[in-house]
């Protein structure tokens, strides 16, 4: 890990930029947990402890989603939705989450309840920010009514077999909930799985799609863009 010298460090924080944006990735990117987070940077000489890497987690994970979401192209017009269940605190909440058809995650929203009343309420956010959809995939009832009020024109596909590219991404974070051992807020689960979903976008490409040249290519441009929002960082 190596800082660059034109990185200039954030306003009130001892550790140099790098050493924070590494954290933050390091823990988002993969199931790690903080304290594996704080031997890898340990092992790179920087003792930072397992607190700060959580307050670092919770501080920036949400600036580098917010940077990822920002430069992503537009939404495709043909959504996957989907939603399921998640333990916080001893009690069962949904997840509700929305994947286009090129497998970029557009949104999540976790809730108490799986009804009509909460997928009006997710879909009217995915409305708000990607305007109306082509085609919708889910097999839940629970769409029926908020589709024929607020996409009356939209195509709702139960089939079958549609929504396995969304069912797939619902893997990481059964990860990522085994290794902290359960959630423990619905706030600190929808703040970190929302930004762990937009690095997955970068960070994950399909790789079945991409040949083995386009794929080592990949992983250079996804650190680059990742040291580019590293210098947007702001404290």
């Amino acid at each position: 890990m190596k800082t660059p010298t034109e990185m200039r460090r954030l306003k009130g924080y001892r550790f140099p930029r790098e050493v924070v944006a590494y954290a933050v990735w390091a823990y988002l990117r993969f199931a790690l947990s903080t304290a594996d987070v704080e031997d890898l940077i340990a092992e790179r000489g920087v003792t930072v402890s397992r607190e700060t890497v959580r307050k670092w987690v919770n501080r920036f994970g949400r600036d580098f989603a917010d940077c990822i979401k920002s430069d992503r192209p537009a939404a495709a017009d043909k959504w996957h939705l989907d939603e399921f269940d998640v333990s916080i605190n001893g009690v069962k909440q949904w997840l509700w989450r929305a994947v286009d058809a090129n497998g970029d995650v557009l949104d999540i929203l976790v809730q108490s309840r799986r009804n009509a009343r909460a997928a009006k309420r997710f879909f009217d956010r995915l409305i708000a920010r990607f305007g109306k959809p082509r085609v919708v995939t889910d097999k839940s009832r629970s769409y029926i009514r908020p589709i024929r009020t607020l996409a009356s024109e939209a195509d709702h596909r139960a089939h079958k077999g549609l929504n396995n590219r969304i069912e797939g991404s619902h893997r990481p974070t059964r990860k990522r909930e085994k290794v902290m051992g359960r959630f423990k807020s619905v706030r600190q689960a929808q703040r970190l799985l929302a930004a762990h979903d937009q690095i997955s976008t970068i960070f994950r490409p399909r790789r079945y799609r991409l040949s083995a040249a386009s794929y080592r290519h990949a992983r250079p441009d996804a650190s680059d863009l990742w040291q580019e929002y590293a210098l947007e960082m702001t404290a």
